[in-house]
């Protein structure tokens, strides 16, 4: 039998010969890139009015119905939407100007804020309202979220890959720190309220739309290709490489069950520790501290032989931290639990991105990345299922299996690298990676 590696590996020679061309790269190397720069200030600007209207759909949901199966709904909306689009934001990501993709997206996003506060400000709003907000929200992260990422690659090159999505990963998780805390506190404001505070998640968004108009222009592929053609080609091409495969599908499961503790925390701090709304949001930023405590070490790091043996660490410890989670006996002890979980997802998500584009080829960069995130429209799908579990057996044994399901997940992914019995694989170029 042959031992020759498979697409996307190395062999042990190639091991030894890469690991002297390996330049050490600091912490912000990419952000000395001036047009990346400007990308991670908008991807910065985005994220903060994006997750405030995370917050405040939760908030909003709950205020509603008071039940977790409506959390569950909102969630599955958006998660059918990104199941549409990202394939079809996958192809556009490799086919046409990814500047203009952004900018229209975040258009959209900030044009479904500015409707939704404006109805709550008037005392009109509506449990539909919210379904139609969310299934405009995944639309347009569906349809931007392999823009972005692959964006990344063709400013920084394939040296700094791995830094450039570490630091865009640090970029969502600083702001975390911020949004939901400023959502929950304007929200609970009465000057402000949930609708004010729409309105301040609205300003974000635009904000990171006007910056996309400095990013430059990048050479546009035309294709005559069918987009459904071009979509069923990403899929074959990941099937037909094992590693890249065995990625994207523990990274799916991963984030489609385990991530999905989010969408209860409403439900956990005002249910369950019957604390109010600000409390919510202190407990999704403490997330965000474990966040940025792995991202900063982790962006000099990533470009790492031993890559893939860190993903399998940081998705046994999301996994176990989400169990831990469900069992917390008190609300200050389930902040310190968010925040070892919000590390452990934080490493996970960074590197598995960064393994997914440096395995593929430059042809397949935005349909690669759109599988890697159909896994989020996976957990907006999984949320109702989740959400009417929880209303059947309860909230924390509906937890504790969201915990459960990632860490089978990741064992069966560090089985079929074969972790016990062979050598560890090296994150290489697609132009240098044999096959």
């Amino acid at each position: 039998m042959s031992d020759s590696p498979l697409p996307g590996e190395s062999s042990a020679g190639d091991e030894r010969s890469a690991a002297p061309h390996r330049q050490p790269v600091t912490t912000f190397a990419s952000l000395r890139v001036p047009a990346y720069r400007v990308l991670w200030w908008s991807a910065v600007y985005s994220f903060m009015g994006v997750q405030m209207q995370m917050l405040l759909r939760g908030l909003l949901a709950w205020d509603l119905t008071e039940r977790e199966g409506a959390l569950g709904t909102v969630f599955l909306v958006f998660g059918l939407a990104m199941l549409v689009t990202t394939p079809l934001g996958g192809v556009a990501a490799d086919r046409f100007s990814k500047r203009w993709l952004l900018f229209w997206g975040q258009l959209f996003i900030t044009l479904g804020a500015v409707g939704m506060g404006i109805a709550v400000i008037a005392g009109v709003e509506q449990f539909w309202m919210l379904l139609a907000v969310s299934f405009l929200q995944g639309s347009m992260f569906g349809l931007t979220g392999p823009a972005r990422v692959s964006f990344s690659r063709e400013l920084v090159g394939p040296e700094l890959l791995a830094n450039a999505i570490t630091l865009a990963t640090l970029s969502m998780s600083t702001t975390r720190i911020f949004a939901p805390s400023l959502a929950g506190a304007l929200a609970g404001w009465a000057l402000f309220g949930i609708g004010g505070a729409y309105v301040v998640a609205a300003f974000f968004s635009m904000v990171s739309a006007v910056l996309t108009f400095r990013l430059p222009t990048t050479e546009v592929v035309r294709s005559d290709r069918n987009p459904l053609q071009e979509i069923a080609d990403g899929f074959r091409y990941v099937a037909e490489r094992p590693p890249l495969r065995r990625l994207v599908l523990a990274s799916t499961v991963v984030i489609m069950f385990g991530f999905n503790y989010i969408s209860f925390m409403p439900a956990l701090v005002e249910g369950i520790f019957e604390l109010g709304e600000g409390s919510v949001g202190f407990m999704s930023t403490a997330s965000s501290i474990g966040a940025v405590a792995v991202s900063i070490p982790l962006a000099s790091r990533a470009n790492t032989p031993r890559a893939r043996s860190l993903i399998v660490m940081f998705g046994v410890g999301f996994g176990g931290f989400v169990m831990l989670l469900s069992v917390a006996p008190s609300y200050w002890t389930a902040v310190l639990v968010v925040i070892l979980i919000g590390a452990a997802t934080t490493g996970f998500q960074s590197l598995t991105a960064a393994v997914a584009l440096a395995d593929a080829d430059e042809h397949h960069q935005g349909r690669v990345q759109s599988l890697m995130q159909l896994a989020f429209a996976g957990f907006g799908i999984a949320a109702l299922p989740l959400g009417l579990l929880a209303e059947a057996i309860g909230l924390r044994p509906a937890m504790a299996i969201m915990g459960a399901i990632p860490l089978l997940a990741v064992a069966a992914f560090a089985a079929g690298e074969g972790f016990i019995s062979r050598r560890h694989r090296v994150i290489v170029p697609p132009a240098d990676a044999a096959g």
